[in-house]
C-alpha cells in the first residue's frame, strides 16, 4: 500500500514540474496533478486512521479495555 507520505512526495514533484514548465498549459496541468496527488494522500491518511481506530476498537473489546467499570 502506498503511504500518504509517498503520495505527498509525488505531489511535491508535480509542483516542482509546474514551476519549471514553460507553457501556461503545462504549468496548469502539473498543478492539477499535484492537487490530485494531495487529495489521494488525504484519502489514504483517513483510511489508515480508520483502520487504526477499528483495530483499537476490536482490541479493546477483546481485552476489556475502554469499558467503564462500576
Amino acid at each position: 500500500m502506498t503511504t500518504p507520505e509517498t503520495l505527498r512526495n509525488i505531489a511535491a514533484d508535480c509542483q516542482a514540474m509546474a514551476k519549471i514548465a514553460r507553457s501556461t498549459e503545462s504549468k496548469a496541468t502539473w498543478g492539477r496533478l499535484a492537487a490530485r496527488w494531495n487529495q489521494c494522500a488525504e484519502i489514504a491518511e483517513r483510511h489508515l486512521l480508520a483502520e487504526y481506530a477499528e483495530r483499537e476498537t476490536r482490541r479493546n473489546r477483546r481485552t476489556g479495555h475502554g469499558r467503564l467499570r462500576s
